[in-house]
This record gives structure tokens, sequence and C-alpha cells, in this order.
């Protein structure tokens, strides 16, 4: 079995070079393509040949490490996110077949690249499963629900390509503004797995000694000097990082200092890039899109909800009720992972609402489809990591 982890991890690291490859041969093809609906030439072909090789090994890597661990490897943050970024990888394959645009090759890789690395960052063990997670219902809940998200998240893709187009990068404007606080997010989550992966190297380490939410003492270790600290936190390694504030026992401070960390690094980096080129990262990106279709991408757009959202609901909301129901003996309980879900669901609901009804096509649903990319991110992100409840085992 060790021997089979091992594959596991070098067909992810084989998966994650190739997609950073292809991205780059990506770039290469819109150079090539002077023209609009050009032909596909031979960058593009490489591009999507890297692409699929890509994707059939980090196929390699979660069926070796399901066969590795003896049950469908989505039972954490590290393999749920894996296989949320495989699944977007899959998802751009079957579109670009569908649709031929080269452009979003450009900008769906590295999303599914960034999300890889944010994987990366969690813990890799392969683990026993908790009582609570020994259930078929945990490949089939979780696995739909990651597929659904996955699939919406090209609405972004495509939405990030329309308003790189469409939007006036000249004049500051709201458009503008909001346009780039989503590069400087994106900057932001580049900083978390730099920091973490800094302080990693350095075998970095501070343990606590705090209570916990239910009045019991336990013991937190720190990957990141503590910036925040756990609720009645007692240092246990000698010559840390004293942290500047204290927090109650519902929120998980280990994982908010993170966060904390993430943005701050974030900031530094994105304020380096802005003084280096003198322009905004939207600006910078623009003559990526020169060419694009803005019907076509809205198109895409469109047809990434219309297909993602029956998917998502299937496995975050009923497929989800019914493994409640079994394990917890309710339906639905108001967790924080529940809440978001439903948000996330309500949300997508009123985008086709509002597209099918008030007609909000071309930049509105643009918009639209970028807010839902940051709901599913905050509900992976934030509520995984910082709020405390039933699905903190993810």
């Amino acid at each position: 079995m060790t021997d089979m982890a091992q594959w596991s991890s070098n067909f992810l690291y084989i998966a994650f070079v190739l997609y950073l490859i292809a991205t780059l041969f990506f770039g290469g093809s819109i150079k090539a393509n002077k023209k609009a609906n050009a032909p596909t030439n031979r960058w593009e072909k490489i591009a999507m040949t890297l692409t699929i090789v890509g994707f059939v090994a980090q196929l390699g890597y979660f069926i070796t490490r399901w066969i590795a661990a003896g049950h469908a490897p989505v039972s954490n943050l590290f393999e749920f996110t894996t296989f949320f970024g495989m699944m977007l990888v899959g998802a751009f394959i079957i579109i670009y077949f569908l649709y031929r645009s080269t452009v979003l090759g450009v900008f769906a890789l590295p999303v599914a690249i960034i999300i890889i690395a944010y994987a990366s960052m969690f813990p890799t063990e392969i683990s026993p499963l908790i009582p609570a997670l020994q259930s078929d219902w945990l490949k089939i809940h979780v696995t739909t629900a990651a597929a659904g998200q996955a699939i919406l998240s090209i609405s972004f893709v495509a939405g990030i390509i329309y308003l790189l187009k469409s939007v006036n990068h000249e004049k500051s404007s709201k458009q503008s503004f909001w346009l780039e606080a989503i590069m400087y997010g994106m900057v932001v989550v580049i900083g978390f797995v730099f920091i973490t992966t800094s302080f990693s190297l350095a075998d970095y380490e501070t343990k606590f000694q705090y209570i916990n939410k239910d009045d019991q003492e336990a013991v937190s270790e720190y990957a990141l000097p503590a910036i925040v600290g756990p609720n009645e936190g007692v240092i246990q390694t000698e010559g840390a990082f004293e942290p500047l504030a204290e927090m109650p026992a519902i929120i998980n401070a280990k994982k908010l200092n993170t966060v904390i960390w993430s943005f701050a690094v974030g900031s530094i980096l994105y304020i380096l890039i802005r003084l280096i080129v003198r322009k905004r990262i939207s600006q910078i990106l623009q003559p990526l899109v020169k060419n694009v279709n803005l019907d076509l991408i809205d198109e895409v757009g469109y047809r990434s909800v219309l297909i993602g959202f029956p998917v998502f609901t299937l496995g975050a909301l009923i497929f989800a009720m019914i493994w409640a129901q079994i394990a917890w003996t309710r339906f639905w309980g108001w967790d924080p992972k529940e809440v978001w879900a439903l948000i996330t669901f309500l949300f997508y609901a009123a985008f086709l609402h509002l597209r099918l009804s008030k007609g909000w096509h071309g930049e509105k649903s643009a918009w639209l489809a970028v807010i839902g990319f940051i709901i599913i991110m905050f509900n992976l992100i934030f509520v995984n990591l910082v709020i405390a409840g039933l699905h903190s085992y993810a």
C-alpha cells in the first residue's frame, strides 16, 4: 500500500507540471492565432494533448490513492480539493471540444493549478475513515457536489474572460475596481501557497494547549507563527511567537491564523506586482482576450451553469440530506456547511431566473458567474478553515 501511495503522489505531481506547461502553450497558441476563429494551430494541439495527459495522470492519482486508502479519496480537505481541481480540468476538456475556445485554457488551467496547489498545503497522509464517514454516501455525495462545483466554476472562467474583454481598463470605474479586486483575491491564494510552503520547508511548528468548544483541554499545532491564538491558549513551544489576540472556542484559531497570513503575504505580493509593472493585473491580462468572441463566451458561461446547477443540487443538497438523515437522524440542521450549500443553490437558482426571465445576458451574467465562484471559494476556504461545525473533519 505504501508503494501505491507513492505512485499516487507521483501521478499528482506529473499532472500539476503538465497543466502548468499546457497553460504556457495555450498562451502561445493565442499569439499564433492572430485572427479570431482561426483554425487550431500546433501550439493549441500540444496544449490540449498535455492537458488530456495531465488529466489522465490525475485520474491515476485518484485511482491509486483509492486503492491505497481502501476508500474513496474525498474524505479530507486535501483529497476533496484535488478532486475538485481534477473535475474542473475534466469540465474544461469537454467544453473545449464543444466550443473550441483556446482562451478558456489560458484561464481554466491556472485556476485548477492554484486549487491543486492550495490542496497540497494540507496534510496528505492517508488515514482510516472516522465512523461518521464510513458510508457509501461519502463517495456519492462528495464526488457529485465537487463535480457540480467544478462545472459551475467554468462559468467563472468564462465570466472573467468576458469582463477582461468588455470592461474599460483605461479609466476608473466600479467595474474595473471590482475586476481588479478579483485579481487581488487570486494573488492572495498564491500568497497562501507561498507562505505555507516556506514555513513547511523550514519545519516551523508551535504547540498550544487550549480549551476547545466542548470545554475540554486540547493541543493545537501551528505551522505558521501565531498572530491569533486559540481559546485560553498556553504556548508549549519554547521561544515561540506570542499571539496578538485570542480567539473564542467557536473559531478555529489555527486556520484563521493561516487566512490572516495569506492576506498579509498576498497583499505584499500584489503591491510588488503593481509597483513593478505599473499596471493593474487585469490590464496585463487583457491582451490575451483581444480576439475573444463575447457571444460565444457568454454562451459557455450560461451552459456551464445550466449543467452544473442540477449536478450540484443533486450532490450538495439532495444526496447530502439523505446521508444526514442516515447519519444524524435529521435531514437538515443548519450546520455552517449546509447553510452555505443552500446559499450556493439559491444564488445559482437566482442566476438562471435572472438570465431566463429578466434577460441578464453579457456583462451582468458574467458578474453573477464571478460572484457565484466567490461563494464557492468562501465555502471551500473560509467555512472549512475558520467556522467550526459538524463538517470540521473536512
